[in-house]
């Protein structure tokens, strides 16, 4: 059962690879659908993570999983910067809403 946990690891990575494509491509939509799989598959390797448990050798590609996802995430912040700017531009000039 433990490949499961692993495997929800490289989908993870899977999933940011292609959030960093579509940054990549400047396709925000695309990346907040692909960051939306990712927090589902986070959520389901959470929920596994608590019955089962990876065997060292899993441990040691979990860290390089890891490694990966955390360079595509910075990558994705840094093409994402100009666009965040003009979204905070965006939204300085219209006051929110309070319901």
């Amino acid at each position: 059962m433990s490949q499961m946990l692993i495997d929800y690891y490289k989908s993870i990575e899977e999933s940011s690879l292609k959030m960093l494509d579509a940054a990549k491509s400047q396709d925000w939509e695309q990346v907040v659908r692909c960051e939306g799989v990712c927090a589902v598959l986070i959520e389901q390797l959470r929920l596994h993570s608590h019955s089962e448990q990876l065997l060292p050798e899993q441990r040691t590609e979990k860290t390089r999983i890891m490694q990966r996802i955390l360079r595509n995430d910075a990558q994705i912040r840094y093409l994402a910067e100009p666009w965040l700017e003009q979204l905070d531009a965006k939204t300085a000039d219209h006051p929110p809403y309070l319901h």
